[in-house]
């Protein structure tokens, strides 16, 4: 197997070159969205046959927050080929820099977050566009799992929870782990699981601790669903496979 690169964690850019992203962000998505989405359904759904249960957990309207959990960059359109509302992305800052792909972001209401900064205006962002009433995706983890496993949840998701009121969505995606087998021509079944929206009282004040107690009962939900997702993969698996030991 070959090694992973280094993953580098810290942005160096200074935080004003990412205001311009939160300010286009706050005004909205455009016509970028919708010519993405568009482009993008199609090869998502065919090449990964991307299965998605429990859609209708998802309210159709109303501010809400999708967490799941995160193995390839693919997530974000895995969690959203199947919604018909509009997602907001928040996306770490390194994703932010190649010409291209940098105004896609930017003109689809994609909005940065610079990891291990307390990136304050990250938040403001997410706060405001909850106020809006849109539907945001923030992973639980915080950040892309880089084995096979999952990671442990950050206080994020807790905090917009709290902070916020606004309902937690919990995600299940089984099989992105294998996403990066494009490259070889290879493309695993993806399947997505939505839970019950979990909400939490108001706590304006809530201590690093009180979010991170609440970001676990959240994540806790989405460990529930992928095991159960890998119960049932395996178990297709193995009826599919001949045995061998009767012929």
């Amino acid at each position: 197997m070959p090694e992973m690169k280094p993953q580098v964690y810290k942005d160096p850019r200074p935080a004003e070159y990412f205001t311009q992203f939160h300010e286009s962000a706050r005004r909205g998505s455009t016509w970028m969205y919708t010519v993405a989405r568009f482009v993008l359904t199609v090869p998502t759904i065919v090449l990964y046959r991307v299965r998605a249960i429990g859609v209708e957990n998802v309210p159709r309207e109303g501010a809400l927050v999708l967490a799941p959990n995160h193995f390839s960059q693919m997530d974000h359109f895995f969690a959203g080929v199947y919604l018909r509302r509009k997602v907001r992305f928040m996306a770490k800052s390194q994703m932010f820099g190649p010409p291209v792909l940098t105004y896609i972001f930017k003109h689809g209401g994609v909005f940065p977050v610079r990891r291990g900064q307390r990136d304050e205006e990250a938040f403001k962002t997410a706060f405001e566009l909850i106020d809006q009433g849109e539907m945001l995706l923030v992973y639980a983890e915080g950040g892309r799992s880089r084995s096979a496993e999952m990671g442990e949840p950050k206080p994020g998701i807790g905090r917009l929870a709290l902070e916020s009121g606004a309902p937690i969505v919990p995600v299940a995606i089984f099989g992105s782990a294998k996403a990066r087998g494009w490259k070889r021509g290879r493309f695993p079944k993806v399947t997505v699981q939505f839970g019950e929206p979990l909400s939490f009282p108001v706590e304006q004040d809530a201590s690093r601790e009180r979010q991170l107690e609440v970001a676990s009962e959240v994540f806790a939900e989405v460990k529930r669903m992928y095991g159960e997702l890998a119960t049932r993969n395996v178990g297709r698996s193995e009826s599919r496979t001949p045995d061998r030991a009767r012929a």
